[in-house]
């Protein structure tokens, strides 16, 4: 039985191994697309461990700063660290835009931190090349995805920083590479107002006469200084005493700070529910659609090849083979075909996975149902086209 399988596949080698190099890239196209559900899910986890934070204080009634808009004063931190249970605390500010310029313009997170060592909430994990942010203005820590290198410089808004640090998974929830900045220079560029706006709102500021009074230039000198700096973050970090309750701490800053505090759990609950659940449950139904063609197609291809061996088959039936050897011939074959389609699949999978823009994580459990999923199908459908060749009459077959 297994020479018969394997002569009939000898005869015709090069268009079975073209069929299973075939079938092989459809099935690396659905596990590359599970792989991005994967990514999309592990990006929003990633971006919670780089954080190294155990609470979240955002503005009040807020989801916090990944997914909406949230504002605190930046001196909000020092009452939160007197809250019993409470290590440390971190203001940070979280802004997507483009940074760079010209062909060098990548899309990316610029996250504000205090410049300080890696144990801080906020900073920079998982440092690769360079050094952490020591200085107060204009150095930067990037993402490899960026495609920045140490010593170059990169512009953002109308400052441009140098690179000191490269690190590797930082990324947002949609997956933009991070870069990290100095929170001073993160707060301007938030906020940043161009030339005419500060020149329009200080005329404004001097023709409102409650604040420019005669004699007392003085006031409008204040109100104009106060203008020019910005004492706003998006959130403040915080890590708690290793034997603390994060429920507990949360509570209590809630009630005495009257802000907004989410958990890790509630933080990952918003991120998988809210912020990336319509772009996962599309990716989902891509993959659900992509499964069902592929199987459709699989079963077309087993199916048609059996019956393009229909003369071969009457032939064998003629000199008095048994129906069991045909059927274990034609399951072998298509076993055979779901293997070596499968193993395609999974290398070129794996070779193009580093290409895509998104963030591709390939598990070696969704590798091992899609294989039991694969041979399954195989089966199911030889035993369809099994039930065909047997009913064939080798008279008309070979007749015909």
């Amino acid at each position: 039985m297994i020479s018969l399988a394997g002569r009939d596949i000898l005869h015709a080698s090069g268009k079975f191994i073209f069929t299973g190099v075939g079938l092989g890239l459809l099935i690396g196209v659905t596990l590359s697309m599970a792989g991005i559900y994967r990514g999309m899910v592990d990006d929003a986890d990633t971006l919670l461990d780089n954080s190294g934070a155990d609470l979240w204080v955002v503005q009040q009634d807020t989801l916090g700063p990944y997914a909406e808009s949230s504002s605190l004063y930046d001196d909000l931190y020092r009452g939160i660290l007197t809250v019993p249970g409470v290590a440390q605390a971190a203001n940070v500010t979280y802004l997507t835009m483009q940074v760079g310029e010209g062909a060098r313009e990548h899309r990316a997170m610029v996250v504000g931190v205090v410049p300080g060592g890696p144990d801080a909430p906020g900073q920079p994990q998982y440092l690769v090349a360079g050094r952490h942010l020591t200085r107060g203005h204009y150095e930067a820590v990037a993402d490899l995805m960026t495609g920045l290198r140490l010593g170059e410089q990169v512009r953002i808004r109308r400052n441009r920083y140098k690179v000191v640090g490269l690190t590797r998974r930082t990324v947002s929830s949609g997956g933009d590479p991070m870069v990290f900045i100095p929170l001073k220079d993160a707060q301007e560029a938030q906020f940043l107002k161009d030339n005419d706006a500060i020149i329009h709102q200080r005329r404004r500021t001097a023709a409102n006469p409650a604040l420019n009074r005669p004699g007392q230039p003085g006031t409008l000198e204040a109100v104009l200084a106060s203008q020019t700096v910005n004492p706003s973050v998006n959130a403040v970090l915080v890590r708690l005493d290793p034997h603390a309750d994060p429920d507990q701490v949360a509570g209590e800053i809630r009630r005495w700070k009257r802000l907004t505090v989410h958990t890790r759990a509630e933080m990952n609950e918003i991120l998988q529910a809210k912020l990336i659940a319509t772009s996962a449950r599309q990716i989902f139904m891509f993959l659900v659609i992509l499964s069902v063609v592929s199987a459709a197609i699989v079963a077309f291809i087993i199916y048609t090849l059996t019956l393009g061996k229909i003369r071969e088959i009457a032939v064998l039936k003629l000199i008095g083979t048994r129906n069991r050897t045909i059927a274990g011939m034609i399951m072998q074959q298509a076993v055979g075909l779901g293997i070596i389609g499968f193993m395609v699949g999974k290398i070129a999978a794996t070779l193009w996975a580093p290409i895509f823009p998104k963030y591709v994580l390939l598990l070696p459990g969704d590798a091992v149902r899609g294989f039991l999923i694969v041979v399954v199908i195989c089966v199911l459908a030889s035993l369809v086209a099994i039930r065909a060749a047997l009913r064939v009459d080798p008279a008309e077959a070979i007749g015909g």
